[in-house]
């Protein structure tokens, strides 16, 4: 079984629904839809960040993804008026009884948003200047080096048809907890 093309399968039609929802997709973002894609992106990777680094699967191949202390840096810029509004939250907590393939299936989902955010940084730097949109430059190497270690390792770990089937189910979760946030 080739997992990366079955997770691809199982969350084509989510990941375009994603991708034209955000509140990034418009034409001309503003600061403001910005402010509440990253206040999205919190509430959905928060509990995700640190569930994934409590159990057994991708915390065992990868060192933890981190991206809390980036979205708050950029909630926190000067460009941002202050707010208050209150921040969304996922009330649903992540199964700790999980599976090893489950967890790399959210953890596809959460590792991929990455590639789209560096798509999204090469879109909106100059327009949104002079926020330096931190969370989707992250990290100055770019996402690539991590997706390939992520892919190497999801290999190596999700190969029979009850994982392949297992992580299918963990990456649709980790979608339809975004979409709901919309």
């Amino acid at each position: 079984m080739d997992a990366l093309k079955a997770l691809r399968a199982a969350t084509a039609e989510r990941h375009t629904l994603l991708d034209t929802g955000l509140p990034l997709a418009g034409e001309s973002p503003t600061l403001d839809d910005y402010a509440s894609h990253l206040r999205m992106l919190r509430a959905w990777l928060a509990p995700i960040e640190d569930w994934l680094a409590s159990g057994p699967g991708p915390a065992d191949a990868l060192p933890p993804l981190r991206r809390i202390p980036l979205i708050d840096a950029d909630l926190n810029h000067v460009s941002f008026a202050p707010r208050r509004e209150s921040m969304l939250s996922d009330q649903t907590s992540w199964p700790e009884d999980a599976s090893a393939a489950y967890r790399w299936g959210v953890a596809y989902v959460a590792e991929g948003s990455q590639l789209g955010g560096a798509v999204l940084y090469q879109r909106l730097s100059s327009q949104l200047a002079p926020h330096p949109l931190s969370y989707l430059r992250g990290e100055a190497a770019g996402p690539g080096p991590r997706w390939r270690s992520f892919m190497l390792a999801l290999k190596e770990n999700v190969s029979s048809e009850e994982e392949v089937a297992e992580a299918c189910a963990g990456a649709c979760d980790a979608f339809d907890r975004i979409l709901a946030l919309r």
